[in-house]
């Protein structure tokens, strides 16, 4: 709660009106890959509270699509469709593919994680266990050469995830940007390229 309380970042987002600290992350790992342009599609799985749908938002206006999905419902956010839902569900993937209109998807965004039991071995196969069923939407909807950038901590699955994405994409960068707690072992694995099977 201390660190709560003194962290820069957590500052910084409520002077500046975004929803978490974890806008900041995006927002750099963004500037450095460029990620974003105006009128691309994006979808955010896991996305309440919001941060990183507003960032999102912001940097495909104007002409973008941002579609935001998650099991916890999050107040509405200009230039964001939100679906409350699970994406292991057909229902939800079914709901994103009808906000989509046939519209190709250029960007899928993942910085789900499971709630933390505490047994580090069941919490950290369970984290890889979202970042799979990420990749896998990311895979199924993501244009030929589209871009996907997943939250995943190291330990146990992470190397073979990392093998996994390096299969699917034709260039794939690890990032720990400044907004990230250094004692942290979240990284994030930006996929660039789709390849098709």
């Amino acid at each position: 709660m201390r660190e709560r309380l003194t962290d820069q970042y957590v500052k910084r987002a409520q002077a500046e009106g975004y929803r978490s600290r974890a806008a900041y992350k995006l927002q750099q790992i963004a500037a450095r890959d460029k990620l974003f342009r105006p009128g691309m599609t994006v979808v955010d799985v896991g996305a309440a509270p919001g941060g990183w749908s507003q960032i999102a938002a912001q940097a495909v206006a104007p002409g973008g699509q941002v579609i935001a999905l998650d099991v916890l419902n999050m107040p509405s956010i200009a230039g964001v469709s939100f679906v409350r839902g699970d994406l292991r569900e057909e229902t939800s993937v079914a709901e994103i593919e009808r906000l989509l209109m046939g519209r190709p998807v250029d960007l899928v965004l993942s910085d789900m994680a499971p709630n933390i039991s505490g047994i580090a071995s069941a919490d950290q196969a369970r984290c890889v266990g979202l970042a799979e069923l990420a990749l896998d939407f990311a895979v199924n909807h993501l244009k030929p050469r589209g871009n996907f950038l997943v939250k995943v901590f190291q330990g146990a699955g992470f190397d073979e995830f990392l093998k996994t994405m390096r299969r699917r994409f034709r260039r794939v960068v690890i990032r720990k940007p400044e907004a990230s707690r250094s004692r942290s072992s979240e990284v994030y694995l930006l996929g660039k390229g789709l390849r098709r099977a």
